[in-house]
C-alpha cells in the first residue's frame, strides 16, 4: 500500500475493532451463545437449524443476520460512501449504534431474543461505516479478512516479495484491539453481566457526539469538510 494512512484511521480502526471485540464477546457469553459481530458461524448454523428441521433455532439466526444486515444498511443511507473519507456522518452513526446498544442492556437482561437483534444491527452498522481507506480494506467486526491478508503477507515474505508494510500493520492492530476487547468485556461480563455493554456502548456514543460537535465547529469557522 503506497499510500500513507492517516492517524485517524488508524486510531478509528483499532477502537472500533475493540468495541466489535466486546460486543461479540458479551453476546456469545450471553443466554443464547450468539456471536453478533459477523455472519459466516450464523449462516452456517442457520444451514444445521434447516436441515435438522429446528425451526425455532432457525427463525432466531435468521433474525440475528437480517439485524446486521439492517445496519449495514441504515448505515448505507446515513453515510452514503464506501470510502472512508472526514466530513461523512460518521458522528451519527456512531450515536446510533450506541443508543442501540443501551437498548440491547434490558433486553438481554430478560433473555429476550430482541437483544441479541440489536447488537447484530449495531455491529452491522459500525462494519459497513469502515470499509476502504485508499485501497486499504478496513473490517472492524470480524477478523477472517485480516488473518488471511497476514498469511499472505507472510507467503510473501517467504519467497522474496515485498510487503504491503502498512496493510499488514493494520490487520496486526485490528486483529489485537479485537483481542483486547474481547478479553476485557469477558472480564467485565464476569463481573457485571450485560451491562458490559455500556463500556462500548458509552465510547461509541462519546466519540459520535464528539464528532458531530467538531463537524459543526468546522462549519461554524468556514472550515467544512468535504
Amino acid at each position: 500500500m503506497g499510500v500513507q494512512l492517516p492517524r485517524w484511521v488508524w486510531i478509528g480502526a483499532g477502537a472500533l475493532a475493540c468495541v466489535a471485540g466486546m460486543i461479540n464477546v458479551v453476546g456469545y457469553l450471553g443466554f443464547e451463545h450468539q456471536a453478533v459481530t459477523h455472519l459466516t458461524g450464523t449462516t452456517t448454523l442457520f444451514g444445521a437449524a434447516v436441515a435438522s428441521a429446528d425451526l425455532r433455532s432457525a427463525m432466531h439466526l435468521l433474525g440475528v443476520a437480517a439485524a446486521f444486515m439492517a445496519g449495514a444498511a441504515l448505515s448505507g443511507m446515513i453515510i452514503q460512501d464506501s470510502t472512508l473519507r472526514l466530513g461523512r456522518r460518521y458522528g451519527v452513526a456512531l450515536a446510533i449504534e450506541s443508543v442501540l446498544l443501551v437498548l440491547a442492556v434490558p433486553l438481554f437482561q430478560r433473555q429476550q431474543l430482541a437483544g441479541a437483534l440489536l447488537a447484530a444491527m449495531a455491529c452491522g452498522l459500525q462494519n459497513a461505516m469502515a470499509t476502504t481507506y485508499s485501497g486499504a480494506v478496513i473490517r472492524t467486526s470480524h477478523l477472517s479478512g485480516m488473518f488471511t491478508d497476514l498469511g499472505i503477507g507472510l507467503g510473501h515474505a517467504l519467497r522474496g516479495m515485498p510487503l504491503q508494510r502498512r496493510r499488514l500493520l493494520l490487520c496486526a492492530l485490528i486483529i489485537s484491539c479485537f483481542l483486547a476487547g474481547g478479553i476485557f468485556g469477558a472480564l467485565l461480563f464476569a463481573r457485571v453481566g450485560y451491562l458490559a455493554l455500556l463500556v462500548p456502548a458509552t465510547l461509541t456514543g462519546l466519540v459520535g457526539a464528539g464528532y458531530v460537535l467538531y463537524r459543526q465547529w468546522q462549519s461554524l469557522h468556514g472550515r467544512g469538510i468535504a
